[in-house]
């Protein structure tokens, strides 16, 4: 019963793990690149009375084993990288991109993050920013504040109109062999890590690497009704192992009452 109680509690532990990440998901329905993420759980080690395939004398063997399992626990959140819709919103900085790859952005202290938010704006110098300022490497360069009009094709050439003529530059998307081993960092940032691999670089449209789209951004790829379901299981999930605590609890009370 003691065992019961323990292996009830991880269960109640690691399905509030799981609302936690699907509430997560639900507050980011609306972030621009977030990607959702998944929890995923492992069965904890088991004790055994009676193993399986042991001597039991003439050349017999126990055809299976006798174990007691001791619950459960999450082993992952992995992130999910699937494709998020395409919003037009017809801004001429906003930059999508469609398939594999990230942005490279520089943090203030000179380190490098990478995003799929590509709601860009103009720094005070012309240079390319994200929102929160940060500078947007990639292969950007800064815009004259006399341009005309920026345009974005496809394969990542970037041609800027001025008075002065035109202005031509080639960005650069960023993948890793492993996604899901990237860092989340917060501010629609990730990290690079060991489980990620280095980052290659390579041009739009090549080589595997996704499409830049002009005036479009990648909404968050949560699906509402997909995540409220799970979200439902979850909370009939904690309510059965809640319940098997409450049961054990039961029969160790009437246990302790046996000589009264």
């Amino acid at each position: 019963m003691l065992r019961a109680l323990q292996a009830a509690s991880s269960g109640m532990e690691a399905q509030q793990m799981n609302l936690n990440t699907i509430a997560n998901n639900l507050a980011n329905v609306n972030t621009t690149g977030f990607k959702k993420n998944k929890i995923e759980f492992q069965d904890m080690l088991y004790q055994r009375r009676r193993e399986v395939g042991a001597e039991q004398g003439a050349g017999n063997l126990n055809p299976s084993a006798v174990e007691m399992g001791n619950g459960s626990r999450v082993v992952s959140t992995a992130k999910i990288y699937s494709q998020g819709q395409m919003t037009q919103t017809g801004e001429k900085l906003d930059l999508a991109i469609q398939g594999d790859g990230f942005l490279e952005v520089q943090r203030p202290d000179g380190t490098i993050a990478y995003t799929r938010d590509g709601g860009l704006k103009l720094g005070a110098n012309g240079e390319v920013v994200t929102n929160d300022g940060l500078p947007v490497l990639s292969g950007f360069q800064p815009i004259p504040v006399d341009a005309q009009s920026v345009s974005v094709a496809q394969n990542g050439q970037v041609t800027v109109e001025t008075p002065a003529g035109q202005q031509n530059f080639q960005i650069q998307l960023v993948r890793f062999n492993n996604p899901a081993g990237l860092r989340s960092a917060g501010n629609n940032l990730f990290d690079e890590t060991q489980a990620s691999g280095a980052p290659n670089l390579g041009n739009p449209g090549e080589a595997g690497f996704g499409t830049t789209l002009q005036g479009y951004l990648e909404t968050s790829n949560v699906n509402v009704a997909e995540e409220m379901v799970n979200m439902i299981l979850a909370q009939r999930a904690y309510e059965v192992n809640a319940k098997a605590i409450q049961t054990s609890d039961q029969l160790l009370e009437l246990t302790n009452n046996i000589k009264r």
